[in-house]
């Protein structure tokens, strides 16, 4: 599979750290040299708008999808390539895995990781087969992947769907994961029913 198009879920704030926002330029920037179209939740504020910026200053493609009733809150960035208004946030996660061919979450909130795991969630059960990955920052996603580990291990995840998350520091290296990798083919379920 070729990426044309990755989708960013992250912050509608920038955090306490400089280094959110440094890492949020420097995936925009990568995506863009890439040549791959941004797509994301449309706002112009925190961790969202440095990273669409950051695509667009390296003459990136960026496509936001916003609800109506964010449009005002999040600020709806005015300088996009293309900025769809939709109804609600249902429409608004589905327009976006439309649009794109892989997923990377930047750190981010309870939104950003809802998204996250929606998406997970219906590869898991093979609405889609498209990569996914964090973009590890200062450690922010650190007990998330180990609590993620102890799920398995605890057998409510399999190994496999643990496994179609990528990880990496770099945006550069994540992308090759994202862009490398393959979807196996695996039940969602550990447990026949019972005859």
């Amino acid at each position: 599979m070729s990426l044309a198009s990755v989708c960013v879920f992250c912050g509608a704030s920038t955090g306490t750290s400089p280094a959110y926002r440094e890492a949020a330029v420097a995936l925009g920037r990568a995506l863009a040299e890439r040549k791959l179209t941004l797509v994301y939740g449309g706002g112009a504020v925190g961790l969202m708008g440095i990273v669409a910026d950051a695509a667009l200053a390296a003459g990136g493609e960026v496509i936001g999808i916003i609800p109506q009733s964010l449009k005002d809150k999040e600020i709806g960035h005015s300088g996009l390539t293309r900025l769809e208004v939709v109804d609600g946030m249902h429409a608004r996660k589905a327009r976006m895995a439309e649009l794109s061919d892989a997923f990377i979450a930047l750190p981010g909130g309870l939104g950003t990781l809802e998204e996250l795991f929606e998406v997970w969630t219906w590869g898991q059960l093979g609405y889609h087969g498209k990569p996914l990955g964090l973009l590890e920052v200062n450690g922010f996603y650190s007990k998330l992947t180990g609590f993620l580990d102890h799920i398995v291990g605890e057998g409510f995840v399999r190994e496999a769907h643990r496994d179609m998350l990528q990880v990496s520091e770099s945006p550069q290296t994540l992308i090759d994961a994202l862009d490398a990798w393959q979807p196996t083919v695996v039940p969602k379920w550990t447990e026949q029913k019972p005859s």
